[in-house]
This record gives structure tokens, sequence and C-alpha cells, in this order.
């Protein structure tokens, strides 16, 4: 068994390590130790965790998350932390409308881009679903149910019914045109265009939660909300009813459920991210990169610059997502030679959960430094939000300390993030196994695709913090 794991996973190592030890991750050469080595390690480290776990791991732990309430908030305090999420979507919001359009000057596009969409992931992880603590929409949705409750006495029309084939869908689309906002509209940094995407979007939520319900809604189709959500599974900290509770770390995962869409919620959040480490490389955007030479044949059918190059960028953006959903479903179909009756539908909704802690990997290895070095921005930006010459709080005369972690801390960070995450994915998908499969022995053997799986994605970050960093 060991000797055939390690041959399968060897066989997909064998794909990246070469390519990644051409490129310098983070940009810098002082590494302590050659880049091959980091992947080959990585490799190593997955292989010794599936062996570890197929001999040591013989019933499933994860599967009951055991919770136990340590403590229970008055109600006061869901109001409070709504209202401080929607003043700080407010004062996002004004920030952009009114204040300078020079983006490093406005508080909106560094709140959005680095404290939103990096810092929350990580904070999610850490104390639980926080975001949904202060969620603007949300907040205002629920103050708008509680008033019209009191108006109507009470009594309020029955939701529409929320389709069971729509499912996670609508958020999975939504993240991929936040991403596609990020990543390839020539705009994506003026400070009144991100305002005006906000106030759409928030628009858009309390519309699906007034037809289909404000919780079915906020769990299923608001982007941010099941996106954050997935992440705040993977945390030893979980609220519920103004409770929090403790749990074993990665246990809320296994009570995922796998409604439609979530697998494809799932390539979007790890392809999204893959493909912003691609779009930074030679390979993509060197002078004759797939990038340029996809946007030169659109200039020819008669494109502009600008739009041939969005086009370009939209194709790359999909297919990345696409070959991620792909490489999953080869993992799974892998699986279904093992056993009977399971079909590969079925396994994928049951493992797709063990794709959540990559999602995060990939987030924290690809712009760990983005929130290491602008997050500090926030600092002297929240004074002068405005970029006026404010001084609020009397730290706009504050700057960006690069110092204060090294290139060579920072990769630790990445690759360290990379091999826990995908270590963390294994271990759910064996766990997963021992209630999917009768026998610990086919439980064992249907892991060898998904630590294929796990080596691939493993191998595949390397290469794209290399590519980044050209």
């Amino acid at each position: 068994m060991p000797a055939r794991a390690a041959a399968l996973a060897g066989t997909v190592a064998l794909l990246a390590p070469a390519v990644a030890e051409a490129h310098g991750i983070v940009g810098r050469q002082d590494l302590p130790i050659p880049r091959w080595l980091f992947a080959w390690g990585a490799a190593v480290v997955l292989v010794a965790s599936f062996v570890a776990l197929a001999v040591l791991w013989r019933e499933p732990l994860l599967e009951r998350p055991d919770e136990r309430l340590v403590f229970r908030a008055p109600a006061v305090l869901d109001v409070l932390a709504g209202a401080l999420g929607v003043a700080a979507f407010v004062l996002v919001v004004w920030a952009g409308l009114d204040g300078t359009q020079t983006a490093t000057a406005n508080l909106a596009p560094t709140t959005i881009y680095v404290i939103f969409w990096v810092g929350l992931p990580i904070l999610s992880l850490l104390f639980g679903d926080v975001f949904r603590a202060i969620n603007p929409w949300l907040a205002v949705a629920r103050a708008a149910r509680w008033a019209a409750g009191r108006v109507r006495g009470g009594e309020l029309p029955e939701p529409m019914a929320y389709p069971a084939w729509l499912g996670r869908w609508p958020a999975a689309f939504g993240i991929l045109a936040f991403a596609w906002v990020e990543l390839v509209y020539h705009n994506r940094d003026d400070p009144s265009t991100l305002a005006l995407l906000a106030l759409a979007y928030a628009a858009i939520q309390l519309v699906g939660m007034s037809l289909y319900g404000i919780e079915t809604w906020s769990r299923r189709a608001d982007a941010f909300g099941v996106y954050f959500g997935l992440f705040s599974l993977m945390s030893g900290l979980h609220w519920h009813d103004r409770g929090l509770y403790v749990r074993r770390w990665l246990s809320g995962l296994t009570q995922l459920d796998p409604v439609p869409g979530t697998v494809g919620m799932l390539a979007v959040m790890i392809g999204t991210t893959s493909f912003d480490g691609l779009s930074q490389g030679e390979i993509w955007s060197g002078p004759d990169g797939l990038g340029q030479r996809l946007q030169r044949s659109l200039v020819d059918l008669g494109f502009t610059q600008q739009t041939a190059l969005e086009i370009a960028f939209t194709i790359g953006l999909v297919a990345m997502v696409c070959f991620v959903g792909t490489l999953f479903y080869l993992g799974v179909r892998g699986m279904r030679t093992v056993g009977t009756g399971h079909g590969t539908v079925e396994l994928a909704r049951r493992f797709v959960h063990s794709l959540v802690p990559i999602a995060l990997a990939y987030v924290v290895a690809h712009y760990f430094s983005l929130l290491a070095y602008q997050g500090q921005a926030v600092a002297y930006l929240a004074s002068d939000p405005l970029g006026d010459g404010s001084d609020l709080f009397g730290t706009a005369g504050q700057t960006v300390d690069y110092g204060v972690i090294t290139a060579t801390g920072i990769w630790y960070v990445q690759v360290g993030a990379l091999v826990i995450g995908h270590v963390a994915g294994l271990t759910l998908a064996h766990d997963r196994a021992l209630v999917v499969y009768d026998r610990v022995r086919d439980a064992t053997r249907s892991q060898y695709w998904m630590l294929a799986v796990m080596v691939a994605f493993t191998s595949l970050g390397l290469w794209l913090l290399s590519a980044s960093a050209q």
C-alpha cells in the first residue's frame, strides 16, 4: 500500500517541481534551501500523512462535531455587531463616492481587496463566521423584517420556496464575478466604481432575501456569506443562536450540506486564486505568453487592445476554474473503481468538503504578503478615509513597514499554508472514506486517487507561487 501511494503521488509531483525550480518564490533569491527540495518535501509530507492516516486513523473522528457551549451572548450583541457592519459598509461606500479617486489614498480599495477579501477568511478560520455577525445587508434585512413585523402585528407573508436545483450556484457565480472585477476589469481599483458595485450587490441581496427568505438566501445565494461561511466551518469555534460552541477543528466541514453548486463554488474559489498567480507569470503575461498571444488574436479580429485584454483574461479565468473542477472530478472518477454503488456525482458531493482547506491555503499562499504589507495602510487610510488631508485618529502620517516580516518569512508562510491545507484536505477525505466504504481497506484504496489530487494541487500551488514571482 505505501509503495503504491508513493508511486502515484510521485508521478504527479514530477509534473511541477522541475518547472517551479526555475522561478523564485516571492521573488527573492535568499531562500533557505532549494525550491525543488521544498516541492519534493511537500509531496513526501502528503505521502507520509497518507500512510499515517491509513495505519492510525481506522474510524471516523470528524463526522460528529461534538460541540460544547461555552458562552451565550445577549441579544444586544447581535444588534451592535450588525450596526458595526452597516457603519463600515456606509463608510466604505461614502469614501468611494465622495473621496479622492486615487486608489492608494482612498479607503475603499484597500478595505475591499485586502481587509475584506483576504483578512476575513483568516478571521473566519480563527474565530468562526464573523462575517455573518457583521454582514451589513443581512443586518438591514433583519431590521426591516423586525420593523415590518411590528407594523403588521407579527404576520408576514411566507417567502417563495428557494429552488432546490439552484443550490449554491448564485454564490459561485457571485464569487466569479468579484474575481473578474479584481483580476480582469480595467477599472478595478476606481473607488467610485467599487462603491457603486457594492451598492448594487447589497441591493441584489436585499431583493433575494425578500423573495426567498433571509436565512435561506444568505446561506445559499449570498456569495460572500457562503464564501466566508465555508471557511468558518474549519474553525474550532461555532456561533449559533447567539451561543458560542467549541468543537474539533475541521469537524464543522463534515456537516456541510452538498447541495447543487457546492463543487462549482469550490472550483471557483480555488480556480480564481490560481489564475491570479498564473496571470502574473511569464507563461501568461510574458511577451510570448498565452495571454498576450490570445490578446493579439482578438485584436486581429477587430477588438480594441483593452477589450481584447479583458476578453483574454476572462477566458483564462474561466479556463482555470474549469481546470480545477476537472482535476477534482478525475480524482473522484478514479474513486469509483473502488467498491460498488457509488456514482461520480455522489462521490463529488460527499468529498467536496475536503477542498475547503485547499481554498484557504491558496488564499494565504497568494495574498499573505498583500495582507502583511498593504493591510497596514488601513491605519492611515481610516484616519483620512476621503484622502482630503484629514487626520481623525492621528495616524494619517503612518507608513507601511516592509520590515514587519522578511521575504524568507513570507515564503515559509506560503509554503506552510499549502502543505498544511493539503494535509487537512487529505485528512477530511480519509475520514469521510471511512464512512462511505464498508471496509477500511476499500476506504484506504479509494484515497490513492485523492492523494494524487492533493499532490497535484500542492504542486500547482508551488508552481503558481514561483510563476507569479518572476
